[in-house]
């Protein structure tokens, strides 16, 4: 690291008399991709329903653009063969139908709307959030520079520090060629050293999986505006970037996966005491309509099953219908079965009782972990997370092991070893779960 006093360069050279940099890889062009794995990226890391997806998508808008030139030059013609009572009663037509008249008003104005969007978002973080660098937030911008490089960036992405305002989110995008990640402040508190480091490098590998895979692109931004305006689709299309996103997550810091799950789930404080499995159960046990509604709508895969597409990658993130095996037996009912399933307040008593006698000295006080607090007498997080949850027996379903298709490395996943389970499940990661156990 050079200091200005070192006698560097104020822009960032090397100072006189540095050896040659190592020959780099060119930068990003309209032809060559963000990477250097080329324009499609890896294919094995994304996720099978997103280039259909997308393909379907540029087709869509494709046809758009065809179909709003063949409207105007189909105006200039009946104005000047039937006046503008002709052209009045062609545009009525086209107003019957409103998603007409909203693609005829949209699609024009798209390229430069974005452009201009992506270049105010970008200034706006430049004058606005604090920017990770060698000498400010070094540790994140580490995490960024270190997943650059594993995923083949050709150039190391801007990185901010956004607040939050209690927030629990973070983005990536990009104007030109230059690209950007950006973590709000509540997510970056969880990455200390007595927190979760590993889940804000979850964090960041996703947000750069998103660049790496392309996803950020000003061409595929204006070249998918049909698809992401059509109900269902769209949010599909979406969803399947996200699924990418993680792969790319996943392959950058495995053992983070609990800690994000626990993080979107209970927050930055009670997400050390979210047990991942039972939150990934829960979407292999619950087929209800409404469930699968409320997947379908949404932009983001809904969380238990992004928490089981994490756990089990042997499968791809499911899109439309939920994933089926769970690794555990719930005593409660699942949602969408008849109210009489559910247990009376004293069958309840007896499970919170049964409960407590089995749960291991320190797991109680679930009121979740803060900075500058003593939790050594407790499990660890990572620990909490994966264990197997009490008065829940095994189903018998075991996920296979790797290597996975698209957990980006060529080789097998690591695997933590089964542990053997004390009465009452334990705070051992159960056989084929999620990864080590992680921070305290």
């Amino acid at each position: 690291m050079t200091y200005p006093h070192s006698g560097a360069s104020p822009y960032g050279g090397p100072p006189p008399g540095a050896p040659p940099a190592p020959q780099q890889p060119g930068g990003p062009t309209l032809t060559n991709g963000a990477t250097t794995h080329g324009i499609m990226g890896r294919p094995a890391i994304r996720h099978r329903g997103e280039m259909p997806l997308l393909w379907t998508g540029i087709v869509l808008t494709v046809l758009g653009y065809v179909l709003w030139w063949a409207a105007i030059l189909w105006t200039v013609y009946l104005l000047f063969t039937s006046g503008t009572a002709g052209v009045g009663e062609f545009w009525n037509y086209i107003a019957a139908l409103p998603f007409l008249i909203q693609l005829a008003a949209v699609l024009p104005l798209v390229p430069l709307l974005s452009w201009w969007g992506r270049a105010m978002l970008y200034a706006q973080l430049r004058t606005q959030a604090v920017r990770m660098s060698p000498t400010q937030f070094p540790e994140g911008y580490r995490m960024v520079v270190e997943a650059a490089e594993q995923f083949g960036m050709r150039r190391v992405p801007d990185a901010y520090v956004l607040l939050g305002n209690g927030v629990i989110n973070a983005f990536a995008s990009g104007h030109g060629f230059r690209r950007f990640v950006v973590v709000h402040s509540d997510l970056f508190e969880v990455g200390g050293s007595v927190r979760d480091p590993d889940a804000l490098r979850f964090v960041i590998g996703h947000e750069v999986g998103h660049l790496a895979a392309g996803h950020v692109s000003y061409f595929r931004l204006v070249f998918t505006t049909v698809i992401r305006m059509i109900p269902l689709l769209g949010p599909a299309f979406s969803r399947s970037q996200e699924y990418t996103a993680d792969n790319f997550g996943y392959a950058y810091a495995p053992a983070g996966a609990p800690g994000v799950m626990g993080l979107l789930s209970g927050g930055k404080y009670l997400g050390a005491e979210v047990n991942v499995n039972e939150l990934a159960d829960r979407a292999a046990t619950d087929p209800s309509f409404f469930v699968h509604w409320a997947n379908a709508t949404s932009s983001h895969p809904v969380t238990t099953w992004r928490a089981h597409a994490l756990r089990d990658r042997t499968k791809p993130g499911a899109l439309f219908i939920r994933p089926g095996g769970a690794i555990f037996a719930s005593p409660l009912p699942p949602g969408h079965v008849w109210s009489s399933r559910y247990p009376t307040p004293q069958t309840a008593r007896q499970m919170l009782d049964a409960a407590d006698a089995q749960r291991p000295a320190g797991a109680g006080e679930q009121f979740g972990r803060f900075p500058g607090a003593d939790y050594t007498p407790r499990p660890a997080i990572r620990a909490m997370q994966t264990a197997a949850p009490l008065l829940s027996p095994p189903t018998g379903y075991v996920i296979p092991p790797g290597p996975y298709r698209d957990d980006g490395r060529g080789r097998q996943a690591p695997q933590a070893p089964p542990a053997p389970t004390p009465p009452g499940g334990g705070y051992g990661p159960p056989s084929g779960g999620y990864g080590s156990p992680g921070p305290r």
